[in-house]
């Protein structure tokens, strides 16, 4: 059998969306789903203040202890892409995935050609927008374009053995229901290598219903990306927040932790005016604490960023009070 055809079919075994179970080191540890080796930064390449190149790149992930990188870019870093792959193989860095284009175009197609030629298998995240639709026909024809759509990059990416991720980013396209509706027409056609990746500072309006939102996506969720979260806060100045600078983190983890999903948990960057080290560290440190008071309340010792606010506001969600 070709090289490539034994591709496509380890491609269609490992996507069908399962229960993952926790993952076993090289030194034969089993990772919890909050632990460093499980931790993927997210939003570290144009977020950067200090601008830097791939092998500083890898080295700063090397000193914080992260063995996982989600790629974003923008068209300076295309030059680079052979760069920032070589750079993350040589400190053992798992390329897990990768900020993709919205169509399967040229750009699109290069991606795909540096992946193959370095044999690496990350996630392709991609997003969508749209406004929203009125009636189920509207909706119908939607789901119908943008299932279309995916399964362009759906079928150029099952060659190389690569996962399709959804990304949620606001308007139509973000919202999980219409996620779930592209995955369930595209699982009609026999399109089995697409899921979800949810981000949670691109969530707050998700926030009241979360807890049924994640329980529908969880079989199909490929990845999540955590957020300091507070009520509201993309309408008041907070949409990025460091973990353990809100009130409502805790209550998403341990929704997040109790379900028995495992799979790679984002912490990002996503602050153009400071530099991605001290902003991944500040999140370390926020995780720390809160992985500390999920196990058992009253352990974490002094919040790392006081003057959080108790989760009291009757405009919070019930789930998470």
């Amino acid at each position: 059998m070709k090289q490539s055809a034994v591709r496509i079919l380890l491609c269609l075994f490992v996507a069908v969306p399962t229960l993952a179970s926790p993952a076993v080191s090289a030194a034969g540890e089993i990772a919890t789903l909050f632990a460093r080796t499980n931790l993927v930064a997210w939003c570290i390449v144009p977020f950067d203040a200090m601008k830097r190149g791939p092998e500083q790149r890898a080295q700063m992930l090397d000193r914080l202890g992260l063995r996982r990188l989600a790629y974003d870019y923008r068209a300076e870093h295309i030059p680079t892409f052979d760069a920032e792959v070589e750079a993350m193989l040589r400190h053992r860095i798992e390329f897990t995935a990768w900020w993709f284009p919205t169509e399967l175009n040229e750009e699109a197609r290069g991606i795909l050609r540096v992946i193959e030629r370095h044999k690496i298998t990350p996630q392709l995240w991609v997003m969508g927008g749209g406004g929203p639709v009125q009636g189920e026909a509207a909706q119908r024809a939607r789901v119908e374009t943008e299932a279309a759509r995916v399964r362009r990059i759906a079928d150029a990416a099952a060659p190389v053995g690569c996962r399709v991720a959804l990304y949620n980013h606001g308007n139509w396209f973000g919202e999980p229901e219409n996620q779930l509706a592209i995955i369930a027409r595209l699982r009609n056609d026999g399109v089995t290598n697409v899921g979800i990746v949810y981000n949670l500072h691109h969530g707050h309006e998700h926030l009241a219903r979360f807890p049924e939102l994640f329980r529908r996506m969880q079989p199909h969720l490929l990845a999540i990306n955590l957020n300091g979260m507070v009520t509201g806060g993309d309408q008041g100045g907070q949409k990025i927040l460091h973990l353990g600078e809100g009130n409502l983190e805790l209550g998403l983890m341990k929704i997040i932790r109790d379900s028995g999903w495992f799979g790679p948990v984002g912490i990002i960057d996503h602050r153009p005016e400071t530099d991605s080290e001290e902003t991944l560290g500040n999140n370390l440190r926020g995780l720390d604490w809160l992985v500390k008071e999920m196990n058992k309340p009253g352990t974490g010792g002094p919040r790392p960023f006081p003057g959080v606010p108790p989760v009291r506001p009757k405009s919070a969600p019930a789930a998470l009070k």
